[in-house]
């Protein structure tokens, strides 16, 4: 298995992995979210929960203004400007760590570069708006590269994979050699395999027990599992999709622990980025994995 490598080139910084992995905590500034829509639409309210996720632990924080849940109708460029910016400049003047903005629109991240954020984290693989790559090159910031099946309104409808694995590998590759020759240096990516992002129950699974094989480049691997739906629907009905519910245990069960179980096997398996609504959890879960693979000579 090809070991991701243990650096990630940002705006201004690098970040090293050597030895430990990173909590990228999400602030989503949407009345739409999957999981907390609304909560923070307000800037102040954003604000707090930044302050909180950093007092947990977060190493970066990543701020989005538009809702890729399945289904999610897309927003404005000036609407996801107004939700973002504003928080993003004050977070900057308050916190030296790296930010992120969560966005596939070439506009918002030109803005919130400019803002101060360092990273841009886009579910398109840096595909959806044409001047993203230039935008991302010329600012040297470190991005996100995420695989999406189809886009958010359609993602979920009946996907399909020869070899889910295989496929999200291939992706990876191309889009190292596309964004090398608009300008991006290797060392400033980092590769998302978007579970859930146009993917099955199964393909999920396989994604998570293959991470290994997804490492590509040498680039660092992102997870994002938090709080997203199939979580629950397979501790209620067993390891594998079209299981029977559980005698006894809710339909839908709350997908927190399972959050946190996932992070620790993905650092295990060598992700190193992991982005979660609930920063302290999935700390601990990552730092006690990282104490055993110390112990063990990794």
């Amino acid at each position: 298995m090809l070991k991701p490598s243990v650096t990630w080139e940002l705006r201004g910084r690098r970040l090293d992995f050597s030895g430990r992995g990173a909590i990228m905590g999400i602030l989503n500034i949407t009345p739409d979210s999957f999981s907390d829509g609304g909560k923070f639409g307000d800037e102040e309210a954003a604000l707090f929960h930044a302050r909180r996720m950093i007092s947990e632990g977060a190493d970066l924080i990543d701020v989005g203004g538009e809702s890729t849940r399945p289904g999610a109708a897309p927003v404005e460029e000036a609407e996801e400007l107004r939700r973002t910016i504003p928080v993003v400049r004050r977070l900057r003047r308050e916190w030296d760590g790296p930010i992120s903005i969560d966005t596939s629109k070439a506009g918002v991240a030109e803005a919130a570069i400019e803002a101060g954020a360092e990273i841009v984290n886009d579910v398109t693989g840096l595909r959806g708006d044409p001047r993203m790559a230039g935008v991302c090159g010329a600012a040297r910031c470190g991005v996100v590269v995420m695989h999406m099946q189809g886009e958010p309104r359609t993602m979920q409808v009946d996907p399909r994979y020869e070899d889910v694995v295989a496929e999200v590998g291939a992706f990876f590759r191309e889009r190292l050699a596309a964004l090398g020759g608009a300008g991006i240096e290797c060392g400033r990516i980092c590769f998302d395999p978007g579970i859930g992002f146009g993917k099955t129950v199964e393909h999920n699974l396989a994604l998570l027990a293959r991470l290994g094989e997804l490492v590509v480049g040498g680039r660092p691997l992102l997870v994002g599992v938090s709080r997203k739906s199939f979580l629950g629907r397979i501790v209620s009905t067993g390891a594998r999709a079209g299981g029977r519910p559980v005698a006894g245990r809710p339909e839908q069960s709350e997908p927190h622990w399972p959050t946190v179980a996932l992070t620790a096997w993905a650092r295990m398996e060598g992700a190193l980025v992991h982005r979660v609504h609930d920063v302290r959890p999935n700390r601990e879960a990552m730092r006690m994995v990282e104490a055993i693979m110390a112990g063990d000579g990794e």
